[in-house]
């Protein structure tokens, strides 16, 4: 059996641009609902956020709770669930299933389902997640204690991760496929300063080595006469890619790179659909916090004007 109540707005995803449109839908009286697993979304894997005005210096973490408990004040419904599929029914009624078989019905929606993070792509690289490989540095920093640790990438993620981590490994080792860090200048400064980081330039992993846990990769190239370099652990940090499977159900259309191409008002070209944050071609492509809290706004600003311009409030 599912939900029959038809909200007025469905978000799906929980990051910065979902509680945004969700603290906004509510403020105008819309009913909404949003779906998503961790509240913040990708941003709570941000071991510092230093540009979100109103906080100097905060984690992504609490950040994240912090959007959650705005809406929560306000009374927003929160699912905590995956949508599989969203179905459109008529012009304002949308079908939207989650992973545990529950349907629930919305005049509109928004999607603001993110980023997801980019793998090396190795052959065993799925059998040593969580057995010593990671993609979050802020959850899992504290099992390095003193441990040899590998991070790869070269931009702001990766040198704020390897920065986090060389505050609990005894040596990080970041691997960089280019021969200079990217990024703002002020964190790979800070990189290329620390004591206990050591960057290895112009150089890939190939393969990753280990029984049960990793112990050691192998590189394209020999550093300090050997291909092969000995971790207890490995972050990668090397970017991340749309999240735009449900995009595509739906016949949205999307950039050469798989974002949502929206208009000023954040409308996709299917009607009854808006898209906000990271997903999105929006806001010069900045992919920001404040970006993403931006365009949530206008998207639920959109769709008030759109539902009571159309008797549907």
């Amino acid at each position: 059996m599912g939900n029959e109540k038809i909200f007025d707005l469905a978000i799906i995803g929980t990051g910065p641009a979902g509680y945004a449109a969700a603290i906004y839908a509510t403020r105008y009286k819309m009913s909404n609902i949003i779906f998503g697993l961790m509240p913040g979304g990708l941003i709570t894997e941000a071991h510092k956020v230093c540009n979100y005005p109103g906080f100097a210096d905060i984690t992504g973490i609490e950040l994240g709770q912090k959007f959650q408990q705005h809406a929560q004040s306000l009374g927003v419904q929160e699912q905590f669930k995956l949508v599989d599929k969203i179905k459109k029914i008529d012009q304002y009624k949308f079908e939207i299933t989650t992973n545990d078989g529950q349907i629930y019905f919305s005049k509109t929606v928004i999607l603001a389902t993110g980023t997801k993070r980019r793998k090396l792509g190795l052959e065993n690289e799925q059998q040593f997640i969580g057995h010593g490989v990671s993609y979050c540095a802020t959850c899992d920093a504290n099992f390095y204690q003193e441990k040899i640790i590998g991070v790869v990438g070269g931009g702001d993620a990766a040198n704020t991760a390897s920065l986090l981590l060389a505050k609990h490994a005894s040596k990080v080792y970041q691997i960089y496929r280019q021969n200079k860090l990217r990024g703002q200048v002020a964190w790979a400064d800070l990189v290329i300063k620390k004591a206990n980081i050591e960057v290895i330039f112009s150089t890939n992993i190939i393969k990753l080595i280990g029984d049960k846990c990793l112990q050691a990769v192998v590189l394209d190239k020999p550093y300090h006469n050997s291909d092969t370099l000995k971790l207890d652990g490995l972050f990668v940090e090397i970017g991340s890619d749309p999240d735009n499977i449900l995009d595509k159900e739906l016949g949205v259309t999307l950039n050469e790179k798989g974002y949502i191409i929206v208009d000023s008002a954040q409308l996709t070209n299917v009607i009854g659909v808006w898209a906000a944050g990271d997903i999105t071609t929006a806001s010069n492509e900045f992919r920001q916090v404040v970006t993403a809290c931006s365009e949530g706004s206008i998207a639920a600003d959109s769709i008030y004007s759109y539902l009571k311009l159309n008797g549907q409030l």
